[in-house]
Parts: structure tokens; C-alpha cells; sequence
């Protein structure tokens, strides 16, 4: 897969060489088990859009599109899609655009869905990105500055634990395929940060946003999180950033402040969760000491079982 997407990327350099165009570059790559459907919606910038603002991604597959200089927008996945037989319209279980197509057009993403957010060439001469849980969400998802060295605040961002089995009940949307946001969920100002909650000093991480927080510490986990959670890199014309849908092949083992970039961009994950760890080991704890009780229990009742065949033998009339 790492071959596959150093392959896109090597045409698309090629492409903007011939044209003599300088771009940056997003490389985004499905590395889940089921197909995803990115969605790309652009901001305010004076930039203009991207190539497309959706298609469909395979598991394995890999897409390049130049991204133009000043550009600002947001890059998401959308899951479980499907097309109506009689209407022909596009809808998605999770992350849909509202646009009734592949493409999403001017839509946005619904939450709870997970969002990457990008300002290029920003303030200090610097490309700006972080990883979003504030909308809830509904996959994991890791941003990467091709063949960038994890120094200074150019680093991975993002998710790689599989939250969704682990969503708090009350956030939990049915079916278990996405985890809202407090905000989605109870609609409070204190958890949306509006109103007289609309400010830092007023509005503070609850126990939801810490269930985030501390599951992807790489990640936006409430509207004012930024000074953990953004990140940069050097504004390069030619700068490339990969995007990885399921960045982890043990879903839901690795969190995302253990990661490490390889020079092709793509990612070493952690250790084992130590809360999975525990579990292990308070199962087997239990598990041994039935064990142990039922083979005392079968001691015993073969002791009895001796004992008892002995003294009938005894009481037989000769």
C-alpha cells in the first residue's frame, strides 16, 4: 500500500513538473476494511476548490489531487452509502454531505463524523491542520506531512483508536458505527461552548470531551482545544499531505500520541491499550481461579466417591 501511494505521488509531481505548476498535494488512503467515501468541502479562502468534493475509495485504494496554494477546507469520510433504487439519490449512514450525490458539491459533513481541517500557507508561513472529535466521531483518521521528520509541531495528528465499541451509551449512535459529540447528544451551551459558555475561560473539557482527549491526544477534543491539537509544518509549493482513512492495522490497539512517520508518510503504531491490557489479565485471573476451584470440588467428590465404595464393600453379607 506504502508502494501504491509513493506511485500517486510520483505522477502527480511528474504532472505538475510537465505543466510547470507548483501544488501542493493530498494523498488520501482507505486503509479500513470497508469502502469509504470521501467528502472535501472547501472554506472561505480566496483559493479555489479541489479537483472534486467526493468519490468512492476501496479498502487499499489511494487517490492524489493538487491542492492550490492558499487553500482552506475540510477532508472527511463518509461510511455505509448507498444509492436508491427508485430516486437515485446518494445518502450515507455517517458523514453524509446532504447533496443526494457523490459529490457533496457546497455540503458540509453531518456529525457525528471525524474531520481533518486545513488552512495552507497561513499565519508565519505555515501549513496548518489538525484532526476534529469537536463534531463527534465515526472513524479513525491520521494526517501525515510526506517524508517530514516528527519534529516541533509538525507532526502526525489525529485518531487511530477505534472508538466507536467504546462510545459512552448516552453518545452512542444505534448500531454502534459512530460516537456523537456532548454537544450533538445534550445540546447544553455548556457542551456546545455557547452563549455565556461561549469563551475559554468559561467553557472547560467535560468528562465526555476527556473520554476523547484521552483515547486520541492528537485530536481536537472541544471547541477550545487547539493549543494541543493543531499542528504545523513549513508552507512548501510542493508540500504533500496523506490522509489515511483506518490509519492502523489493529484497529483500535494503537493511540495516536505513540505515532511515528515513516519517510514515505506512512505510520509505526504503539503498544496495546493498557485498559485492554488489564481486561486480559482480570479475565484470565478469573478464569484461573475456577479452574482451580472446580478441580478441588472434583477432589473432593472423588475422596467421597472412594470413601463410600469402601464402606459398602465392607457391608456386604458374605
Amino acid at each position: 500500500m506504502a508502494r501504491h501511494s509513493l506511485a500517486l505521488v510520483l505522477l502527480v509531481v511528474i504532472a505538475i513538473s510537465v505543466t510547470g505548476v507548483q501544488s501542493k498535494m493530498f494523498t488520501i488512503t482507505n486503509n479500513c476494511v470497508h469502502t469509504v467515501w470521501p467528502g472535501i468541502s472547501t472554506g472561505a479562502s480566496p483559493a479555489p476548490p479541489l479537483d472534486t468534493t467526493g468519490f468512492e475509495l476501496a479498502p487499499g485504494e489511494s487517490r492524489a489531487l493538487p491542492v492550490p496554494s492558499g487553500w482552506s477546507g475540510r477532508v472527511w469520510g463518509r461510511t455505509l452509502c448507498s444509492t436508491a433504487a427508485g430516486t437515485g439519490k446518494f445518502t450515507c449512514v455517517t458523514g453524509d454531505c446532504g447533496s443526494g450525490l457523490q459529490e457533496c458539491a457546497s455540503g458540509n459533513a453531518a456529525p457525528p463524523v471525524t474531520l481533518a481541517q486545513f488552512s495552507m500557507d497561513g499565519s508565519g508561513g505555515m501549513d496548518l491542520y489538525d484532526v476534529s472529535l469537536v463534531d463527534g466521531y465515526n472513524l479513525p483518521m491520521v494526517v501525515v506531512r510526506q517524508g517530514a521528520a516528527a519534529e516541533g509541531n509538525c507532526v502526525p495528528a489525529g485518531c487511530v483508536v477505534d472508538l466507536s465499541g467504546a462510545c459512552p451509551a448516552e453518545l452512542r449512535v444505534p448500531g454502534v458505527v459512530a460516537c456523537k459529540s456532548a454537544c450533538q447528544a445534550f445540546g447544553s451551551p455548556r457542551y456546545c461552548c455557547t452563549g455565556e459558555y461561549g469563551n475559554p475561560d468559561t467553557c472547560k473539557p467535560s468528562a465526555y470531551s476527556e473520554f476523547f482527549k484521552k483515547a486520541c491526544p492528537r485530536a481536537y477534543s472541544y471547541a477550545y482545544d487547539g493549543n494541543t491539537s493543531t499542528f504545523g509544518c513549513s508552507a512548501s509549493d510542493t508540500g504533500v499531505y496523506i490522509i489515511t482513512f483506518c490509519p492502523s492495522t489493529s484497529r483500535g490497539l494503537t493511540g495516536a500520541g505513540s505515532l511515528q512517520p515513516h519517510t514515505d508518510g506512512s505510520l509505526a503504531g504503539g503498544a496495546t491499550a493498557p485498559w485492554r491490557i488489564a481486561l486480559i489479565v482480570a479475565v484470565l485471573s478469573v478464569v484461573t481461579a475456577a479452574l482451580g476451584v472446580l478441580a478441588a470440588f472434583l477432589g473432593l467428590f472423588k475422596h467421597c466417591c472412594n470413601q463410600g465404595a469402601g464402606a459398602d464393600v465392607a457391608n456386604l453379607p458374605t
